[in-house]
């Protein structure tokens, strides 16, 4: 059993910044991708970020210059540093990792709880 814990969101204005953090503990043997996710009100879930163990990133084309995701693989965390947030960003944004949970087993995709990220003035 794997469990993912974020924290970081809240209410931000306009233009500010924010940083989540998201934990993963349990039965955990690697970790592959680890990416944060968002759903806003009414939308499908969409890709926000991943990172690959090696540290090779991608983002969602709306995000490209003002969030950045790190990792740090000794402690099982991902992080994401948003900036220059606008009202769009809004959203509860999700940790998302593919897990090893023990050596020979497959991977298996497992996801936090949430967080919400409300940016409005």
């Amino acid at each position: 059993q794997v469990q993912l814990v974020e924290s970081g969101g809240g209410l931000v204005q306009p233009g500010g910044s924010l940083r989540l953090s998201c934990a993963a503990s349990g039965s955990i043997s690697s970790i592959n991708f680890m990416g944060w996710y968002r759903q806003a009100p009414g939308k499908q879930r969409e890709l926000v970020a991943v990172i690959t163990s090696g540290g090779i990133t991608n983002y969602a084309d709306s995000v490209k210059g003002r969030f950045t995701i790190s990792r740090d693989n000794a402690k099982n965390l991902v992080y994401l540093r948003m900036n220059s947030l606008k009202p769009e960003d809004t959203a509860v944004y999700y940790c998302n990792a593919e897990v090893r949970p023990w050596r020979g087993a497959a991977y298996q995709t497992s996801w936090g709880q949430g967080t919400q990220v409300t940016v409005s003035s």
